[in-house]
């Protein structure tokens, strides 16, 4: 686990811009390909307008990429909290990225329904090949969530399903990739800024250990890297830095 640590968000943005177009290139040079998960929220937003801006748009071949979710609200796609739809105008859309190579997680059915419907199109679409996504992009809520894995949720203590409906209180259902498919990725990614999440990043990364409380405690892969992003407001609280 790696620490990276800026000074103002417009720094941390373009360090971790720089990051994804290694990871991204790194996986098109090895593999011809490179399978990409993103995250919501409004963290994300700003990296993703970024990238599809100059000069980093033109350090990628945005046609070897495959798009996945790593979560999704149970709203419809015109919704304005919908992941996918946020993800389209701020980087499909600019990018110009064929619907072919957009994996969005279906709402219009119920989340049980939607989560088996994810599963098999990453299982279909990987078909014999282990399922591992190069890069996996992970927020971090107020309250230590990661995708929708949410503190006092059954999906926490999943182990089969790549796949699961999510039933947060006082929240809408989500869809959410499990700890196990996460953990799977080659890299995995914390983008983390501001002083509102500086207490769950010091919870995470140094409190007790205690996944039911929080949650994002369960993302450490056996055999890949995980890197955390962080401006200095989010990073005030941590001893070992």
């Amino acid at each position: 686990m790696k620490l990276n640590i800026y000074k103002s968000i417009d720094e941390l943005m373009n360090g971790m811009a720089e990051h994804f177009i290694r990871i991204v290139n790194d996986a098109i040079q090895k593999r011809g390909e490179c399978h990409l998960v993103l995250s919501g929220g409004s963290s994300p937003k700003r990296l993703y307008e970024l990238i599809a801006s100059y000069p980093y748009k033109a350090d990628i071949d945005w046609d070897k990429i495959y798009f996945f979710f790593g979560d999704e609200r149970c709203v419809p796609f015109n919704d304005p909290d919908n992941n996918g739809l946020m993800a389209k105008k701020a980087l499909f859309e600019p990018l110009k990225i064929a619907d072919s190579r957009i994996f969005y997680i279906p709402t219009l059915l119920n989340p049980e329904e939607a989560a088996k419907k994810y599963s098999k199109r990453i299982l279909a679409h990987f078909k014999d090949n282990p399922i591992r996504f190069d890069l996996i992009l992970l927020g971090l809520g107020d309250n230590a969530h990661t995708a929708s894995l949410f503190p006092h949720t059954p999906v926490l203590n999943e182990q089969k399903a790549l796949v699961s409906a999510v039933y947060p209180k006082e929240e809408a259902p989500r869809i959410t990739m499990t700890a196990p498919l996460i953990n799977e990725a080659q890299s995995i990614v914390f983008l983390v800024y501001g002083e509102s999440k500086a207490n769950a990043v010091q919870q995470v990364l140094e409190g007790e250990k205690n996944h039911e409380v929080y949650p994002a405690q369960l993302v450490h892969p056996e055999d890949g890297s995980v890197d955390w992003f962080l401006d200095e407001d989010a990073a005030r609280l941590l001893r070992s830095r």
